[in-house]
């Protein structure tokens, strides 16, 4: 739910703000999945949507340009990264051992972020796109 993101008094206008405002002791997980992202989307268009980190397709708008979103969630002891559903079919079986919902995966403070299942899911989300999915 995309609702459920960390809250601060000022809304974040940037990923770099967004990432420094967010607790201290996720700051460096934040980065890492930026990096995972960014590594493998580096022409995608990094924003803020829905008060977080968004990443769409170069030169695309609407519900077709969007790649991924990344938070914390509100309680600050999960991470979570969103997708399209379609995006995330193929790897049912890597994501079962994270909390997931439609479109989103959890990942717990307390075990490693899984930086090479998260550039999979965005090198498929990027293949999928070009395929016309």
């Amino acid at each position: 739910m995309l609702h459920r993101r960390f809250r601060t008094s000022t809304p974040a206008k940037s990923v770099d703000a967004y990432i420094e405002n967010a607790p201290k002791e996720v700051q460096s997980k934040l980065r890492e999945i930026r990096t995972a992202i960014r590594g493998v989307a580096p022409d995608s268009v990094e924003t803020i949507s829905y008060g977080m980190p968004f990443y769409s397709f170069k030169g695309e708008s609407g519900f077709r340009a969007r790649l991924c979103y990344f938070g914390v969630m509100k309680d600050n002891k999960r991470i979570v990264f969103y997708t399209r559903p379609a995006f995330l079919k193929e790897y049912e079986d890597e994501v079962q051992t994270y909390s997931t919902a439609k479109s989103a995966l959890q990942f717990p403070l307390e075990r490693p972020i899984p930086v090479q299942l998260i550039k999979k899911l965005v090198k498929n989300a990027i293949r999928k796109h070009k395929a016309g999915a």
